[in-house]
C-alpha cells in the first residue's frame, strides 16, 4: 500500500473498464485522482466508489480529441490538486475492419481519439508537471501497436504511433524529469471486448497464440501501470511494458 501516496494522478477514459480499474488501484495506493471521460454518469460512479473507500477523487467530462478540452481540463484539476505527477492516456476507441473496407471517417476518428489525443495529452500536462521535476506519463497501447493481426488496421495503426510517440516524449521531457512509457496489453476482458469474447470463434483466434490461453482481467494491466507511474520506476522511461500472457512471444 501506498505505493504512490501523495501524489495527484490523472486517467483518461477512466469510467469504464481499464480505465476505471487504473483509477481504483492508484487511488488504493494513495494517489489523488482526476478521473476523465466522455461518459459522466460512469466517470461519476468510478470517483464516488473512490471516495466511499476513503480515497479522494474528482470526475471532469473530457474530450481528448480537443485540445481547448485538454488545456480546460488539465487547469481544472491543477486548480483542484495544485499539480499532476501522473498521466495515465488511457483513452481509446476499437474499430474492426479490414483496411479495404475502412472509411476515411473511421481513420480520422480513431486517430483523433487513440493518437491525436495522447498527443495533446503529453503535450500539454507538461506545464503541470516539470516544476516539481519528477512526472510519470503512462501511455496505454497495444499488442497491436507491436504486430499486425486482421480487421483492425486503422486501430494498429494508433497504437503504433502512440509507440513511437512515447518515445519521442520520453526523449524531449527528460531534461523536465519526467518519465514516459508506454503500456502494450493483449487481450482484456472488458466492455471494449464483451462482444468479441462472447464470440466463441472470435475468442479461439484471439487467446490460440496466447501461452495463458485466457484474456487477462483489467487489474493485471492496472498493476503494471501503477509500476511505471510509481518512484520505483525511477529509471525507466521510453520503455514498452508488454502485458499479453504471451502473445507476442511466438
Amino acid at each position: 500500500m501506498g505505493r504512490v501516496s501523495g501524489k495527484i494522478a490523472m486517467v483518461t477514459g477512466g469510467a469504464l473498464g481499464m480505465g476505471r480499474s487504473h483509477s481504483l488501484l492508484l487511488a488504493r495506493e494513495g494517489a489523488k485522482v482526476v478521473v476523465t471521460d466522455v461518459n459522466e454518469a460512469a466517470g461519476q460512479a468510478t470517483v464516488d466508489e473512490i471516495n466511499a473507500a476513503g480515497g479522494e477523487a474528482i470526475f471532469i467530462l473530457h474530450n481528448v480529441a480537443s485540445e481547448a478540452d485538454w488545456k480546460r481540463v488539465v487547469a481544472a484539476a491543477v486548480e483542484h490538486f495544485g499539480r499532476i505527477d501522473i498521466l495515465v492516456n488511457n483513452a481509446g476507441i476499437l474499430i474492426m475492419k479490414p483496411l479495404q473496407d475502412t472509411t476515411e471517417e473511421d481513420w480520422d476518428r480513431i486517430f483523433s481519439i487513440n493518437a491525436k489525443g495522447v498527443f495533446f495529452g503529453c503535450k500539454t500536462v507538461v506545464p503541470a508537471m516539470k516544476d516539481s521535476h519528477k512526472g510519470s506519463i503512462v501511455n496505454i497501447s497495444s499488442i497491436y501497436g507491436l504486430i499486425g493481426a486482421p480487421s483492425a488496421a486503422a486501430y494498429e495503426a494508433t497504437k503504433g504511433a502512440v509507440r513511437l510517440l512515447t518515445k519521442a516524449a520520453a526523449v524531449d521531457f527528460a531534461p523536465f524529469g519526467i518519465r514516459v512509457n508506454s503500456v502494450h496489453p493483449g487481450v482484456i476482458a472488458t466492455t471494449m471486448t464483451k462482444d468479441i469474447l462472447a464470440d466463441s470463434s472470435a475468442t479461439k483466434a484471439m487467446l490460440g497464440t496466447t501461452i495463458l490461453e485466457r484474456p487477462a482481467q483489467p487489474e493485471e494491466v492496472s498493476a503494471g501501470v501503477l509500476f511505471l507511474a510509481s518512484d520505483e520506476a525511477s529509471f525507466v522511461t521510453g520503455s514498452e511494458l508488454v502485458i499479453d500472457g504471451g502473445y507476442t512471444a511466438q
